[in-house]
């Protein structure tokens, strides 16, 4: 990538400031990429830190003395902390270094800062220079879910030495603004960010409480310097759920994948040419479940293989299952319509070619047109999972951006549903008139027993028809809306009932296609033992799903 090849050689043993001014306007310059792409993000933060180190080593000064940098984006105070200032500290176990100010407003909000007395003697006078660095954007350390509400601290000491197992620990006090819209599973927890598994985690500091005056003083003790900062925790899924969640997930779902798959080679082997078209729709329908649940069995093992794009790939190919499971239930519904309502008898040139098309046509387009923008915000990549009560994240292939996944899957979702409603609303209505009628005419006596015949059996296709949709309608739509409906916060009879639903729609759709198949063949043997002509259209007005 173009970019990573103008960051790696600001590296060097001799940049310092001005590659520093150059690293950020890079980074300014293709901000979408950078809150997008892992592996820029990565990239950055190494040649920031190297940078750091190469001005602390360049910085000239007597012992005591505090050198202060104002580097656009960050400020670096440099502190050669003298024998005469651990001596000053007396009986005090720790000893206050002043983080760097970013901006006068900004005063309240730069953490106070106590590092151990006993770790700073360890290191030799010349060596004891601490590094303090205030960000004032925070952007690539944005990685996973988690909501950064303070600002962000480093704390570097020369020569990459790291301070570990601290006792007593560091102590930063942090001030953040007021959250108005946290709920009771939401919380502010210190965290420190991992540079090598690159993320967030907890372990290591402790976490203290404390609002004064409406702002909320966020004390953290921890027992190594790293970057630090105040993150807002939502409520994420607990450690135990996650894998009853999972086990549940991955068994149904591959019971889906098998039952799915299983629907594909009945159909081929069962087919004619007087099979229904609504058989051929179940069958596509079926087959976006198999290659979705077939995705969602690789996505956990895409995010931990190289290279970069097999995760990628695996991302792309179940968002495009997912979109095409939207489409057909559309078309489910605009088949009936059709059928039932606009045009009875009326021959379509190339029907399921067109709904063939229609189905896994447009969702290609969608996830075409989402990929290729990828030189300007990659949208497909590994996404991270935090569980609440652990450390442990875990790494799955999916859409990276969640804007990007709640905007465009939440409107395409919901277009498709207000569709499907109205569809079926035209479907009642419709019934309900033919039912009348139906009435109406067995009233009337023995002259309209021929009609009356009928409209009792259009009637009853009807009605057929119409709790198939209303079956498929409720089966797909209403457990996808789920997944909306419990965004934004852990509702777990909401995610269970989501799981267990979604996991097991192929075994559903399996148990339609038999029995609209027995159907099928049940017609066809009484067309061979009638000499009744069977009426045919376009759109198979015949088609009776159970």
């Amino acid at each position: 990538m173009e970019i990573l090849e103008l960051m790696e050689p600001l590296k060097c043993d001799i940049c310092g400031q001005e590659d520093m001014a150059l690293l950020f306007y890079i980074r300014d310059t293709c901000v979408q990429l950078f809150r997008s792409n892992h592996a820029v993000r990565r990239c950055f933060i190494e040649v920031e830190r190297h940078l750091i180190h190469n001005i602390m080593e360049k910085t000239q000064f007597e012992a005591g003395n505090i050198t202060n940098y104002s580097l656009q984006m960050l400020s670096l105070a440099v502190v050669n902390v003298s024998e005469a200032a651990l001596s000053s500290a007396g009986d005090s176990d720790s000893i206050q270094l002043e983080a760097p100010q970013l901006l006068p407003e900004n005063k309240s909000f730069v953490p106070q800062t106590w590092l151990p007395v006993n770790a700073l003697r360890d290191i030799k006078n010349e060596e004891r220079v601490v590094g303090l660095v205030s960000y004032m954007e925070h952007s690539q350390f944005q990685f996973g879910q988690k909501e950064i509400s303070s600002m962000v601290l480093r704390i570097e000491l020369l020569g990459e030495r790291r301070l570990n197992d601290l006792n007593p620990p560091i102590t930063m006090i942090f001030r953040v603004s007021e959250h108005t819209d946290m709920d009771n599973d939401s919380q502010l927890l210190c965290h420190y960010f991992d540079e090598d598994d690159w993320g967030w985690k907890t372990d290591g500091c402790e976490t203290v409480n404390r609002n004064d005056g409406g702002q909320e003083h966020i004390i953290c003790h921890c027992t190594h310097t790293t970057p630090f900062a105040v993150l807002l925790v939502r409520g994420p899924i607990a450690n135990i759920h996650w894998k009853i969640l999972s086990y549940i997930s991955y068994i149904g779902c591959g019971l889906s994948a098998f039952f799915t798959a299983l629907s594909l080679v009945i159909y081929v082997f069962r087919r004619n040419q007087k099979m229904d078209y609504s058989i051929f729709i179940h069958v596509c329908l079926s087959g976006a479940l198999f290659l979705l649940n077939a995705t969602f069995l690789l996505t956990e093992w895409g995010a931990r293989v190289k290279p970069d794009w097999v995760c990628v790939f695996v991302a792309v190919f179940m968002h495009y299952s997912l979109l095409c499971c939207f489409t057909w239930m559309a078309i489910e519904a605009l088949h009936l319509y059709l059928l039932l309502i606009k045009v009875f008898n009326t021959y379509y040139k190339h029907y399921l070619l067109k709904l063939s098309l229609a189905g896994w046509g447009i969702p290609g387009v969608i996830v075409g047109v989402s990929l290729g923008v990828k030189d300007f915000k990659q949208f497909y990549g590994v996404s991270e999972m935090t569980m609440a009560d652990t450390n442990q994240t875990n790494a799955i292939c999916w859409i990276t951006d969640d804007s990007f996944f709640y905007s465009l899957n939440l409107m395409y979702f919901a277009l498709i549903f207000i569709f499907n409603s109205g569809i079926l609303m035209a479907v009642a209505s419709s019934i309900c008139k033919m039912k009348q009628v139906s009435n109406r005419n067995l009233k009337l006596g023995p002259e309209t027993e021929g009609r009356s015949w009928g409209d009792s059996e259009r009637f009853s296709a009807s009605c057929r028809q119409g709790l198939t949709l209303m079956g498929l309608t409720c089966l797909m739509g209403t457990s996808w809306g789920l997944a909306f409906l419990g965004s934004g916060y852990v509702n777990y009879p909401i995610l269970y009932l989501f799981c267990i639903l979604n996991s097991t729609q192929g075994l559903f759709i399996f148990l339609w296609i038999c029995l609209s198949v027995n159907k099928q063949r049940k017609r066809d043997l009484e067309d061979r033992m009638s000499s009744t002509p069977v009426r045919t259209s376009g759109v198979n007005s015949t088609s009776r799903p159970p």
